[in-house]
C-alpha cells in the first residue's frame, strides 16, 4: 500500500518559529517525492535570510528562560518526548519510508536510534556535572560548571530524516540551548512531526525552531552572529564549506562529511555469516549512508577471492527490489532521478577505466520510482575513481589484494576515514588491523560499524571537520562551555 495518508497532514511543509507554524505564500518551493513512485507528496518552502533572522530572534528570546530552567525539569520534557516517540513509532517510521524510500526494517531501526539519543540525553543532570577539587591551596577550592552556549543550529541530510536531527536536538536543548533546525529540503516531513512532538512534550515556545530551505538558509545560518554553534551532516565538499565559513564567522562547528568505507575479508572469514553483513552494509538504505561498506577488499589467493565474490554476487542477485512499504523489499529506491543518473555515471566510468561489471543494476529494475539495481564492480584498482570517491548508491567495488598489509595500505590511501570493517576469526589479525587502520569507527565481523548513542560518531580525516563529534559525551561538550571557579572564603 502507499503511505501518503501518513503524510497528508504534513504535506504543507511550514517553518516553525517562536512556537508558530508559519507559511509564506511568496516563497518558491521544491517538490518532495515518494522515491518509490516519483509522486510529489509535498512542497518544501525555500525560505529566505529574513526567516533565519526571525528564528534567531525567537530563539534568543527563549534562551534566558530555558537556560535557567532546572536541568531536571528539562530532562522530564525529554522523558516525555521519548514516551511520545514510542507511542508514535509506527507513524515516524512510515514517514521515513515515505519521504526517503528505505524499507520498514531500516526505517524502524532509524527511529529506534533516534529514540536512543533521547534516552541518553535524559541523563543530562549527570552529563552536566562539573568537577571540584578542595584545598588546591590552603583554604582554596577549585570548581568547574557547564553552561549552554545560546542559540545553536543544525543542518541535516536527506538520508536519515529522523535519526540525524535527533543526534543533536535532545542533547542541545537538554543542555539548555535553544535550537534552529534546517532539515534537508528533500525530506522535511519527519522534522515537522518531531516539532509537534516536542511541543506536545511541553517544550516552551521558541526553544525549538525549523527553517526550511536550501543554500540561502545555510549561508544565513553560517553568517548570523546570534548563532553560536552549528552541527552539519552531509557531503564532504559541503562539510568543508560549512566548517570553513562557520569558523570564519566565529562559530563552533562540527561537520560530518562523506566516506569511502572498506570491508576487509580475510580467507578465514565465515562466509555464511560474513556475506549477509556485507550485503546489508553495501545495499541497505540503497547505499545512501556514510557507513555503507562500498569497497570489498578480498584478501588471499585468487580462488579464495573468487569464492567470496561469487557468494556475494549470488546473494545480491537474489535481493528483492521494491518500495520500502512493500513486504520483503530489500533494495529500495534512490532519493531522486538526478542522483540515480549520477550513480549510473560512476558505473559507466568504472567500466571505461577497466573494472569488470559482474552484476549490473543500470537497467531500472522497476518502471516507476528511482530504483537502481544491485551492482558489483570487480577488479577495481586504487587508481580508479570508484575506489576513491563516494558514490552513495547500491554499488560495491571489489579490490583484490594478497594479504592484510596490502588491504590496510589500500584502505589508508583513502582521503576519508569514517569506518572500516574486518571479517576474520583471527584475534591477532584484528589487533594488527585496529592498530594501523586510519578510520574512526571499526567493525569486527559487523558490516555497519554504527556506535551507540552514548559513544561519539567518530569519523576522522576528510570524513569529519572539527574537534568534538556528534552524540555521546562529545555531543554534550560541543553544546556547552566550561566556567572554572577558584574560591577562597575569608570569613
Amino acid at each position: 500500500m502507499k503511505l501518503t495518508d501518513h503524510a497528508r497532514r504534513h504535506k504543507e511543509v511550514r517553518n516553525l518559529i517562536g512556537g508558530e507554524w508559519q507559511k509564506r505564500e511568496d516563497l518558491p518551493t521544491e517538490p518532495v517525492y515518494d522515491p518509490a513512485t516519483a509522486e510529489v507528496i509535498a512542497q518544501t518552502p525555500l525560505s529566505k535570510k529574513e526567516d533565519v533572522e526571525r528564528a534567531v530572534r525567537a530563539a534568543e528570546e527563549a534562551f534566558s528562560g530555558w537556560s535557567s530552567t532546572p536541568v531536571v525539569e528539562r530532562a522530564r520534557i525529554l522523558f516525555r518526548l521519548k514516551m511520545l516517540m514510542e507511542e508514535n513509532f509506527d507513524e515516524l517510521s512510515s514517514l521515513v519510508t515515505l519521504e526517503n524510500g528505505k524499507d520498514k526494517k531500516d526505517a524502524s531501526g532509524e527511529v529506534r536510534r533516534a529514540i536512543e539519543v533521547v534516552e541518553f540525553a535524559c541523563g543530562m543532570p549527570t552529563l552536566l556535572m562539573g568537577e571540584t577539587v578542595r584545598d588546591v591551596a590552603r583554604g582554596i577550592d577549585n570548581l568547574s560548571f557547564r553552561y549552554p552556549l545560546g542559540v545553536v543550529a543544525a543542518i541535516t541530510p536527506f538520508n536519515f530524516p529522523c535519526m540525524v536531527p535527533m543526534w543533536t536536538i535532545p542533547i542541545a536543548i537538554g543542555a539548555g540551548n535553544t535550537y534552529i533546525l534546517k532539515p534537508s529540503e528533500r525530506t522535511p516531513l519527519c522534522s515537522q512531526r518531531i516539532g509537534e512532538l516536542l511541543f506536545e512534550a511541553g517544550l516552551p515556545e521558541g526553544v525549538f525552531n525549523i527553517v526550511n530551505g536550501a543554500k540561502e538558509v545555510v549561508d544565513a545560518i553560517l553568517t548570523h552572529p546570534g548563532i553560536k554553534a552549528i552541527s552539519f551532516v552531509g557531503s564532504q565538499p559541503v562539510a568543508e564549506y560549512v566548517y570553513r565559513e562557520g569558523c570564519a564567522h566565529g562559530k563552533r562547528v562540527q561537520a560530518l562529511a562523506g566516506a569511502k568505507n572498506s570491508m576487509i575479508v580475510l580467507p578465514d572469514a565465515v562466509l555464511e555469516k560474513a556475506v549477509p553483513n556485507i550485503i546489508s552494509s553495501a545495499y541497505g538504505n540503497a547505499g545512501e549512508r556514510c557507513l555503507a561498506g562500498s569497497v570489498l577488499v578480498a584478501v588471499g589467493k585468487e580462488e579464495e577471492q573468487d569464492r567470496l565474490i561469487g557468494a556475494v554476487k549470488e546473494a545480491a542477485s537474489k535481493m528483492k527490489v521494491g518500495p520500502g512499504y512493500e513486504e520483503g523489499s530489500e533494495l529500495t529506491p534512490l532519493i531522486r532521478d538526478s542522483h540515480r543518473e549520477k550513480v549510473r555515471s560512476y558505473v559507466d566510468l568504472a567500466e571505461q577505466e577497466g573494472a569488470e561489471v559482474v552484476l549490473d543494476g543500470r537497467v531500472p529494475p522497476r518502471e516507476e520510482g528511482f530504483f537502481f539495481g544491485p551492482t558489483i564492480l570487480d577488479r577495481v584498482t586504487a587508481k580508479m575513481r570508484v575506489a576513491r570517491e563516494e558514490i552513495f548508491g547500491p554499488v560495491l567495488s571489489v579490490v583484490r589484494v594478497p594479504d592484510l598489509d596490502e588491504a590496510i595500505e589500500f584502505t589508508n590511501g583513502s582521503a576519508f576515514g569514517n569506518a572500516c570493517s574486518i571479517f576474520t576469526e583471527s584475534g591477532a589479525a584484528v589487533r594488527r588491523w585496529r592498530e594501523r587502520i586510519e578510520a574512526g569507527m571499526l567493525g569486527v565481523n559487523i558490516g555497519v560499524a554504527a556506535p551507540m548513542a552514548f559513544m561519539p560518531f567518530n569519523g576522522i580525516k576528510k570524513s569529519f571537520y572539527g574537534d568534538l563529534h556528534a552524540t555521546g559525551k562529545d555531543g554534550v561538550r560541543f553544546f556547552t562551555e566550561n566556567k572554572v571557579e577558584i574560591v577562597r572564603w575569608l570569613s
